[in-house]
């Protein structure tokens, strides 16, 4: 399992009042089955931060596959991402204590009191780095968000570890700044 959400995990019941397991049980008999509707859920009838709440979510709806499964299936046939992946992280990890880094089945969340950035392992070849960047214009290296949607503002295409340069990492540094 990832440090920085076993660390979230180990940290639940003094930040939320209950443990993982708790957590898990309360959805479970809730049923709910739209992921979004029941992180609102838990943020509106328990007042859990975003972070929290969508990892509680996620965990439930993954409870067979550890994050560690999750990350291993995203990189079934694209291993050579997994270098850039984890440089990543360790350059992420450094921004501050209080990232939350959730595994999902296509991508990897990164959370601070709101989602800051997302990591896809978008084809064979390159990882895509989505920005929550609002109000920056496109520049550099530094696009549209492409296939992220509304998720993320912007995105970078990373093909070897040496394109996490000191234009991403500040990128990445903003991102996580506006993320309170």
């Amino acid at each position: 399992m990832d440090k920085a959400l076993q660390t979230m995990i180990n940290n639940m019941p003094e930040k939320t009042g209950r443990k993982l397991d708790e957590w898990l049980k309360i959805l479970h008999k809730k049923n709910i089955e739209k992921h979004s509707m029941a992180v609102s859920f838990l943020k509106t009838e328990f007042g859990l931060t975003h972070g929290f709440a969508n990892t509680i979510v996620t965990l439930s709806k993954d409870k067979n596959e550890s994050s560690e499964d999750l990350l291993v299936n995203q990189y079934i046939g694209k291993e050579s991402l997994t270098p850039i992946y984890e440089l990543l992280i360790s350059t992420i990890v450094k921004l501050g204590s209080d990232v939350i880094i959730t595994p999902k089945k296509g991508s990897v969340s990164l959370i601070r009191k709101k989602q800051f950035a997302l990591i896809k392992p978008a084809t064979k070849t390159r990882i895509d780095l989505g920005l929550k960047l609002k109000d920056v214009d496109v520049q550099g290296r530094l696009e549209n968000s492409g296939p992220f949607g509304t998720m993320c503002t912007h995105r970078i295409q990373l093909q070897t570890i040496a394109d996490i340069d000191a234009e991403v990492i500040k990128w990445l540094s903003m991102a996580y700044d506006k993320s309170v």
